[in-house]
């Protein structure tokens, strides 16, 4: 007997698969913190992942008055899009009976459910950003996050000055020590304390000896950034089709092939950068192709005005469709090492009638300028912006200072 019953377990341990069936191979469901009852009257928590709104009050609201929240609150709010991590509370009389329910909706919105005259009144409480205008400036000492963090501000304003002059300057490859930046920078505050950046109204960027400045403006709905004679910064192409990343092979006509061992022409550009980093459109244009081209792997074609064209080699993966239209800026895919490639990098080629150009030093069509009609407003608004730029040490004499500080003797 006990022979038979070893004999049956072991052929039930062979007979068990070798990997857990995926339910019981998933992530659990974070645990609920405690409430924290701050007072008699006040319990405080966190919404978690997987919550619904009658686990979150279960043990402080009865099902029934939960039921009734959920249905006052559905004309201005859907109690069923509680989402993780936001914060609410419940208010409690002294003898221990519901009062109200908040929920922080986002940043600036908070769903309240109070008891009123015997009903329960549901009502979204909306507040605002406390906007400054401030006036921030550094010096490039390795690279724009770096002298962005060194002026006490986050990243995204790097990301904000970069997207502003990304027609204008290749901030992979052409940033040097000693380059300066200052802008005119909206600040929105909640309760004393910064919680993000509006927009740049104004910018200046130093490089050697060269000066940029752009200032905002809106006309017709829309907004852009314009040198202070009106022209417009956006031009027909990006600088890169990447963000921050560098450069590992220049437009050759000889170029030694990293895995063929041969002297053949590498009519593009290399940027490396890690596998799965965004890479957007340079320009406007319609998708020719989308999928996979030999040695360039996993690849993207668009067509664009005037006769060119540009290709994206090497993707992971692939975010556009052929015959898609996309728009300048817009993600397309992401780098990858697929096809003939040593290590994640992007291939990036453009073509001008059929012919395959640098795009290192392609001059770009400028976009339209600002209309007759919007000028005497633009002139208005760029003296003002212009004037809070300058402040008492313009970026360019305080990179003037840093570069003359640093140069060697």
């Amino acid at each position: 007997m006990k022979t038979l019953t070893l004999l049956a377990t072991t052929l039930a341990l062979l007979l068990l698969p070798t990997r857990l069936p995926r339910w019981l191979d998933s992530v659990p469901p974070l645990a609920r913190e405690p409430l924290r009852r701050l007072s008699g009257t006040v319990v405080r928590g966190t919404v978690v992942r997987n919550d619904t709104i009658a686990a979150l009050l279960s043990g402080t609201v009865q099902p029934s008055l939960v039921a009734q929240m959920v249905s006052a609150s559905r004309p201005v709010y859907d109690l069923a899009r509680i989402a993780a991590g936001r914060p609410f509370e419940v208010s409690l009389g002294p003898d221990g009976l519901f009062r109200a329910f908040s929920y922080g909706i986002d940043e600036l919105r908070t769903l309240r459910v109070a008891r009123t005259e015997g009903r329960l009144v549901a009502e979204v409480l909306a507040r605002e950003y406390e906007t400054r205008t401030r006036v921030v400036s550094g010096t490039v000492e390795s690279s724009l996050f770096g002298a962005v963090e060194d002026a006490g501000e986050g990243d995204q304003l790097a990301l904000d000055i970069a997207d502003i002059f990304a027609w204008d300057v290749d901030f992979h490859t052409e940033l040097q020590r000693g380059d300066g930046f200052r802008v005119v920078v909206e600040k929105q505050y909640l309760d004393g304390t910064m919680a993000r950046y509006g927009h740049v109204l104004a910018a200046e960027f130093v490089r050697g000896e060269r000066v940029l400045r752009a200032v905002r403006f809106a006309s017709g709905g829309a907004a852009g950034y314009y040198d202070p004679s009106g022209r417009p910064l956006r031009k027909a192409f990006l600088r890169s089709p990447l963000r921050f990343t560098r450069i590992s092979s220049r437009f050759s006509h000889a170029r030694l092939h990293p895995i063929l061992g041969v002297y053949r022409p590498h009519l593009g550009v290399d940027y490396a950068a890690p596998a799965g980093t965004p890479v957007q459109a340079a320009g406007d244009g319609v998708v020719v192709a989308a999928g996979w081209l030999g040695g360039y792997g996993r690849t993207v074609r668009l067509r664009h005005p005037n006769g060119y064209e540009t290709l994206y080699g090497h993707l992971s993966q692939i975010s556009v469709r052929a015959g898609q239209r996309v728009a300048q800026g817009q993600r397309i895919g992401a780098v990858g090492a697929t096809g003939l490639a040593t290590g994640p990098h992007l291939d990036y080629r453009m073509a001008l009638n059929g012919r395959f150009v640098d795009p290192l030093r392609l001059k770009s069509p400028q976009a339209e300028p600002i209309a007759q009609s919007q000028r005497k407003a633009f002139a208005a608004e760029c003296t003002g912006l212009l004037a809070k730029l300058a402040g008492d040490a313009p970026a360019s004499a305080a990179a003037a200072g840093a570069r003359a500080s640093t140069r060697r003797p």
